[in-house]
């Protein structure tokens, strides 16, 4: 098969990734072999590339916003030919203290698609039958893949953050995940105020509805019951702090982050404000949001990248040059 591979140890930035040639994976007892239709690009990827998560591997196919279909390893739920998608949780251990309290995503011992194992930037992959999701039909192969992680960790956000119906609710970066959550917050009639870097960012957040656009220098003119910070840096979140009300939740929506500023507790924490992270995600937060993607009819803007042109879809999220999520298409 073909695919993209990153070379750990790498010296130069860019072109991140190599075209190859190689074996199609071979598939074990309990796993599904599938087809790669489409797959996501997301920052989380760069992140790996660009050495801000610690190589694990020293050579990684990446990607894990895969629609794929069972190639190998049918089962009575998945037969042959099987549309699914697969996440960034590959699978968890099932048996540490989280996974026995129902906190999977938080799971000791992980799989992290396109990180502890090769993901979907090429024409083949493996999955683990458990962690992988049929998809509704109403929700095509391209427009489906940024909906995988972007939109999965999104909701989890929202639900980390506490979002209740009707809330006044901050969204700090505009990226693909901030996007997909305006139509879920819409839907839960809250008002949403985004504060974001790059003009292109604030035309799209208007053009979705926003009820409020700024950029980062610049503070909703009301105060917030929740906001999430989507942008990886600590800056970020003191600024989304400063606009809670006593109570508020500030959400993490990253997975990587520099470092957080000094702050002043008396004036941005006190009043029982609190600041939650968002790890990973679990299979109920996506079976959730992929049946609210559905109803709701989400479907986001993509540019569409074939596996050739890989290292120019992850410079594209880099330079955030492109008009909507970045897709590789094998």
């Amino acid at each position: 098969m073909k695919a993209a591979i990153f070379q750990s140890g790498r010296k130069e930035p860019a072109p991140f990734l190599r075209i190859e040639d190689g074996p199609r994976p071979q598939c074990a007892a309990g796993q599904v072999l599938l087809r790669v239709v489409a797959c996501g690009v997301c920052r989380t990827d760069l992140h790996i590339v660009e050495g801000d998560l610690p190589p694990l591997r020293r050579q990684l196919i990446p990607g894990h916003q895969i629609v794929g279909e069972v190639a190998e390893g049918a089962t009575a739920e998945l037969p042959l030919g099987t549309r699914v998608g697969v996440s960034w949780m590959g699978e968890v251990d099932g048996d540490c203290w989280y996974c026995r309290h129902k906190m999977e995503n938080l799971c000791d011992r992980p799989t992290f698609t396109g990180y502890t194992v090769d993901g979907g930037y090429a024409e083949y992959v493996l999955a683990h039958p458990d962690f992988v999701f049929p998809l509704p039909a109403g929700l095509d192969d391209v427009h489906v893949a940024p909906l995988l992680c972007a939109g999965i960790i999104g909701f989890r956000s929202l639900r980390v953050a506490g979002v209740e119906h009707g809330e006044r609710v901050g969204l700090f970066g505009f990226g693909s995940s901030a996007s997909l959550a305006i139509p879920i917050l819409q839907s839960w009639k809250c008002e949403v105020y985004v504060v974001t870097r790059g003009e292109s960012h604030r035309k799209r957040a208007a053009a979705l509805g926003a009820t409020w656009v700024g950029n980062e220098d610049e503070k909703p003119p009301v105060m917030l019951d929740r906001a999430i910070t989507f942008a990886p840096s600590g800056k970020v979140v003191v600024s989304a702090l400063a606009s809670l009300r006593k109570g508020g939740v500030v959400a993490i929506n990253a997975i990587h982050l520099d470092r957080m500023p000094e702050f002043d507790y008396d004036k941005l924490l006190w009043g029982e404000r609190q600041i939650r992270s968002v790890a990973n995600m679990t299979r109920q937060d996506a079976r959730d949001f992929l049946r609210i993607a559905q109803a709701l009819n989400i479907h986001p803007q993509v540019a569409v990248f074939p596996l050739e042109d890989a290292n120019q879809a992850l410079l594209s999220v880099k330079d955030e040059t492109g008009p909507g999520s970045a897709v590789i298409v094998p």
